[in-house]
């Protein structure tokens, strides 16, 4: 039988990187396989990664005379980190959640369900997936409620799992005001850790005031590098999330926590601080090279990436699936995911729409709704 639906790509050839709205022909899924019908499909920095990648914004331009294609060119700098890419008309969209229209012989019991699930290809009309990497939503959840449940809800809850295995006992989070950095706080509230939140705006540390965040800072504050050190000092803490990524935020960070640990010991050591600090950069916000005055912050530190599927793997099965079952508990609390607009998927291909989007403004949600257009 088969199903015929749309599916939003990204492709880069010949220096410009082009996305569309493909037609495609979805098999019956295998034995072990379900077709959903996408309902919700959230845009997250993560997915902009692929559908926009190294593309000059600035260079949008419309194909087709209105038509469903825009393209965009790539700086010939940029072009090097996507070389494995070329040529590929790519699927976009990392999690999402719909209902379960067909299923394979061994998934019959899915079927009429509705479903979140994680694994690509998810901003399209519908998506054949391996029954095993769904999660079936709690009766009468929508698909909204169920699109935004893994990507944030796990790196938050990675975050904390990441600290309490490295021996961290509070965390430094920056862009915190982000539906990730809110879904952080409400977790750190509820298991007792201290975490400082590090924002750009009075309007993003209202945000986290409301939630109960102890410790919001503005970086934009003339007294934030004194106020960043004294919440470490107060709180201990040696660990750091940076969504920003580039320029020197994370630098000051780790000197924050240099300055905190040298003021609790005993005696002087030109190599700094004994303690272990380490920054992990898992965002790129800014996209300027990142700089590091590493004589500022001792001898003893780390800085490296962070990202959630690699964690995840490293991790393993048991802890997976325990950090599974939270997010389905707290679906509608500590996970539960605002939307400022829903769009079509048509609609994501609209200049406009587009350019709202990719800025990735905090407090701003956007939610691809297939059926809408």
């Amino acid at each position: 039988m088969g199903f015929t639906g749309r599916e939003l790509r990204s492709t880069i050839d010949d220096g410009k990187l082009t996305l569309s709205l493909e037609q495609v022909r979805i098999d019956d899924p295998a034995d072990d396989e379900i077709l959903v019908r996408v309902e919700a499909a959230p845009i997250n920095p993560s997915d902009l990664g692929l559908l926009l990648g190294p593309a000059d914004i600035a260079t949008l331009e419309r194909r087709d005379g209105g038509g469903g294609s825009l393209t965009f060119d790539i700086p010939p700098a940029r072009l090097a980190g996507v070389a494995a890419r070329l040529g590929q008309s790519m699927p976009v969209g990392n999690e999402g959640a719909g209902t379960v229209v067909a299923a394979g012989r061994n998934a019959a019991a899915l079927e009429g369900r509705r479903v979140g699930m994680i694994g690509g290809g998810m901003y399209a009309d519908y998506r054949r997936i391996k029954a095993s990497e769904v999660i079936p939503l709690p009766e009468g959840a929508t698909a909204a409620s169920g699109a935004s449940m893994f990507v944030n809800p796990l790196t938050a809850l990675g975050f904390v799992e990441t600290a309490r295995r490295e021996g961290h006992k509070a965390i430094i989070h920056t862009a915190a005001a982000s539906n990730l950095g809110q879904m952080l706080q409400k977790v750190c509230l509820r298991d007792g850790i201290p975490l400082v939140n590090i924002v750009r705006s009075r309007q993003q540390a209202d945000i986290l005031n409301e939630i109960g965040a102890a410790h919001v800072i503005n970086s934009k504050d003339d007294d934030f590098a004194a106020r960043l050190a004294e919440a470490v000092e107060q709180t201990g803490a040696t660990l750091a999330f940076d969504a920003i990524g580039g320029g020197t935020l994370g630098s000051d960070i780790m000197q924050a926590m240099e300055q905190a640990q040298v003021r609790a010991m005993p005696e002087y050591n030109r190599y700094g601080s004994p303690v272990f600090k380490q920054l992990y950069i898992y965002g790129a916000l800014d996209t300027s090279p990142t700089i590091l005055n590493r004589l500022a912050f001792g001898f003893q530190w780390g800085v490296s990436g962070w990202l959630l599927f690699p964690f995840l793997q490293k991790a393993g099965p048991e802890v997976v699936a325990r950090l599974r079952r939270r997010v389905i508990d707290e679906l509608t609390t500590t996970f539960a995911s605002k939307y400022t607009r829903v769009i079509g998927l048509a609609e994501a291909l609209e200049p406009d729409v587009l350019q709202a989007y990719e800025r990735k403004a905090t407090g701003e949600k956007f939610l691809i709704d297939p059926s809408a257009g």
